[in-house]
């Protein structure tokens, strides 16, 4: 069975995320969705919430590609959890050429302590690669609609953690 595992604070899940997820479904039998909660970071949706949200917004597409899905919540090291979850792959998403020059650091060190893990790196679809979960938490925390942005049940979990405050 190959397992890929895709890690990410996703606070919040966006559509740029959901199309990783979705593209890393077709290369694998089993996709871990990670989902990083540190205590030094303060995040805005808890991890049971984000859990929840991507599980509900990532289940229907990942199934139809034949993959079975499953989250996970971890603190440690994206390579430690990888492992833990039998995963041979980490995927790794990317817009930009700053995210390149990053994400091929953070390759070549995850590749010298865990070298059986392979990283594969999905490019972002053309019409979701300018969306950071950065700038959605702060047109939603504006009031504004991020909609376009993020799947539906995000953008109303959104709204209604706003609407709260």
């Amino acid at each position: 069975m190959r397992v890929a595992f895709y890690a990410g604070s996703f606070d919040p899940l966006t559509n740029g995320h959901l199309d990783v997820i979705e593209r890393a479904a077709t290369l694998c039998d089993k996709l871990v969705v990670g989902i990083g909660a540190h205590d030094s970071k303060k995040a805005l949706l808890s991890a049971d919430e984000r859990v929840n949200l991507i599980r509900e917004a990532a289940a229907p597409a990942v199934m139809a590609s034949g993959c079975t899905l499953e989250t996970m919540v971890f603190s440690g090291l994206t390579v430690e959890a990888a492992q833990a979850a039998g995963a041979s792959t980490i995927i790794r998403g990317l817009r930009d050429a700053t995210d390149f020059d990053y994400e091929m650091q953070l390759a070549g060190m995850n590749a010298d302590m865990a070298s059986k893990l392979q990283t594969v790196f999905l490019p972002a679809s053309r019409n979701v690669r300018h969306i950071t979960a950065t700038l959605v938490r702060q047109i939603a925390s504006m009031g504004a609609d991020v909609s376009s942005f993020t799947p539906p049940n995000v953008a109303a979990a959104l709204k209604a953690k706003f609407a709260k405050t």
